[in-house]
């Protein structure tokens, strides 16, 4: 079982370049990855052998979210499938660790240049690094009230 830790931060190159840490590299079946948007402003970064099942799982579990949370919009699965498929490329790392992140993606997430590349268990999520860090300090704030 694949299990992504950590964090680093390795800078966007020229050519929308960046290279993926050793250690998830490590953890990657082969050299192919998918890419597609997050649910927030980042880009998911997912096996390629695995991408497929995950999403699935994904979609399964945001769908039976939204119909036990009364106060959620409500959410279909296709518009859900949508999203994520229709952003989704797929990519392979180089020689050197790098990979090309397409520029939408680099757009959608707002990234310039500095990142910060999270394993998040299952998958890889890539950020701006300041919109990183003010998330992950919202989520430290809330987790201590």
């Amino acid at each position: 079982m694949k299990m992504f830790l950590g964090e680093y931060n390795p800078n966007i190159t020229t050519g929308n370049r960046i290279a993926l840490p050793k250690k998830h590299r490590e953890q990657l079946a082969e050299n192919e990855v998918v890419l597609a948007k997050g649910f927030e402003k980042c880009v998911l970064v997912y096996d390629y052998k695995d991408w497929g099942e995950r999403v699935e799982r994904q979609v399964d579990n945001l769908t039976e979210a939204n119909f036990a949370d009364e106060t959620a919009k409500p959410t279909k699965r296709s518009d859900l499938e949508r999203y994520l498929y229709t952003s989704a490329t797929e990519t392979s790392i180089d020689g050197q660790g790098r990979m090309v992140i397409p520029a939408s993606l680099l757009d959608y997430a707002g990234i310039k240049e500095a990142t910060a590349v999270i394993g998040v268990g299952d998958h890889i999520e890539i950020w701006d690094l300041a919109t990183w860090q003010a998330h992950i300090k919202k989520i430290a704030k809330n987790m201590a009230e």
